[in-house]
């Protein structure tokens, strides 16, 4: 079983420290204690660390090994328009796990009234959920989670690939419009509109500014689920670069 992660303020000195309620979860659900060892990051480097102490309101790691991280990967954007907070924090959470390195929250033409000064007053709490899910899903670096964007700026979002996610039937497929020349250095951007759909106006505008239209299929999925999709496609598509370290080809039998 891998140890567990957690992202930490800074490592000085060897050094590092969970205050608050990292630290009390950590003592009161996970039973932390000296002499127990987890992995700390400071969303740069990865340390086997031991406890030192452990109290409530805080718990001190002695980092004792650097550990290796994943070799670079193309990077992931998602631009996504503001819908439903429950629906669109759960989709922040499973976009993170899947390895969004940014995610540009936008209000659309249909987007619900409200949502966006609302958006606003969360930032913290959708800060916790990507630190949450990184240290769940090993991630050695954290999403940026941006403010607000106005829709001018989501469109001038750059990268190497961007995608328009389409419920239009007439846009293409979403494999098809992935690149045959792909590159680790590469940067893709995925834009998801509202649960009420582009307006044709944003899909024009889009379109113009470079930003090409794909679909997911025929069905009508809701925007958390395309979104998803549409990011563990990409992902697949762009992994297939990195070389696998043990091939199961090698495994003696």
């Amino acid at each position: 079983m891998a140890r567990r992660r957690f992202f930490v303020p800074e490592i000085h000195s060897g050094r590092a420290e969970l205050k608050g309620e990292d630290a009390a979860h950590l003592v009161r659900v996970l039973r932390a204690a000296p002499g127990q060892f987890y992995e700390v990051c400071d969303n740069s480097s990865v340390y086997l660390a031991e406890i030192e102490s452990a109290h409530r309101s805080s718990v001190i790691f002695r980092c004792i090994e650097k550990l290796p991280v994943p070799d670079q990967e193309a990077e992931l954007i998602l631009v996504t328009a503001l819908f439903k907070f429950d629906r669109f924090e759960w989709l922040l959470e499973k976009a993170t796990e899947i390895g969004a390195s940014r995610i540009i929250p936008f209000a659309a033409t249909r987007t619900e009234k409200g949502l966006e000064v609302a958006a606003g007053k969360r930032a913290a709490r959708w800060q916790r959920i990507a630190t949450e899910a990184s240290e769940q899903a090993r991630r050695a670096r954290l999403p940026v989670i941006h403010p607000v964007f106005p829709w001018g700026e989501a469109l001038a979002t750059e990268a190497t690939v961007r995608l328009l996610l389409d419920e239009d039937s007439l846009a293409p497929p979403l494999a098809a419009m992935l690149p045959a020349s792909r590159q680790t250095s590469d940067l893709i951007a995925v834009m998801l509109g509202p649960e009420g759909g582009w307006t044709p106006s944003e899909r024009a505008s889009a379109n113009s500014k470079g930003w090409a239209s794909a679909s997911l299929g025929s069905t009508v999925l809701r925007a958390e689920t395309a979104g998803l999709a549409a990011l563990a496609v990409v992902r697949a598509t762009w992994q297939a670069l990195t070389p696998i370290q043990n091939p199961i080809a090698e495994t003696p039998l």
